[in-house]
């Protein structure tokens, strides 16, 4: 039987006793009925899963001993962060969840000349702490044991001067092709897509000057909310772990 996965965000190790945070708990043991002696599993982030067996409940916490720990080797060798222009509500939420699911190890959300999105200050860091609880559950789902970065939404002329690796942007103009891409299996790259409504002129130079390749995914223009994805995918079959 698969046994639940949860985040939690404390130091976990064999032997130890760990209290559950409070949502976590709700989960297990209001939702999903557990009672003491009953298995999950727990991750934190270091790229192990703890086997973990309910000790104690309380009215609204709950006590854990962790059994074991097994480390996962399920993350690509191929280190992808998606810088990606801010898109609209659940269109966002779909590609941090994706993207996740795919093997994406680090978020840049960005503005750029054509975002429809303006958060404040206040909204920008609500909008994070959701994004990153989106990032959470898909690996939460998808078994992932290290938890890709979400960096706070910045312009894109900051974010572009933080290329990891090869950097590549996606523009139907461009005469590149994946096939022709040079990507070692273990180096990393940044892959950039613009928002709704696409990139700028002034945005592509942007990225241009920061050292980022025109990338041209195939004869029709995506959404931005397919394109990042199915340029992930591509790239996972080419030079990473898919296939």
């Amino acid at each position: 039987m698969r046994l639940t996965r949860c985040h939690v965000q404390c130091a976990l190790h064999e032997g130890s006793v760990a209290t559950l945070p409070d949502d976590v708990a709700a989960h297990l043991l209001r939702v999903l009925r557990l009672q003491i002696g009953d298995r999950c599993v727990l991750f934190n982030g270091d790229g192990y899963d703890y086997s973990a067996r309910i000790t104690k409940i309380g009215k609204h916490s709950a006590e854990v001993e962790i059994e074991s720990g097994r480390l996962l080797e399920n993350e690509s060798p191929l280190h992808i962060t998606l810088l990606q222009g801010i898109a609209r509500g659940e269109k966002m939420d779909w590609i941090l969840q994706k993207s996740t699911e795919l093997g994406v190890t680090r978020f840049l959300p960005v503005f750029s000349e054509r975002s429809e999105v303006k958060l404040d200050a206040q909204r920008a860091e609500k909008r994070l702490a959701h994004w990153r609880e989106v990032v959470i559950s898909a690996c939460e789902q998808s078994g992932r044991a290290r938890v890709p970065e979400v960096v706070a939404p910045q312009p894109l002329a900051n974010a572009a001067a933080r290329i990891d690796g090869l950097g590549f942007v996606l523009d139907p103009e461009a005469t590149l092709s994946l096939q022709r891409a040079q990507l070692a299996t273990t180096s990393g790259c940044t892959l950039a897509i613009g928002p709704e409504g696409g990139w700028s002129e002034r945005d592509l130079d942007k990225l241009h000057a920061a050292g980022f390749t025109g990338l041209r995914l195939g004869p029709r223009i995506l959404r931005t909310e397919t394109a990042g994805i199915a340029a992930i995918s591509a790239l996972q079959m080419l030079h990473g772990d898919l296939g």
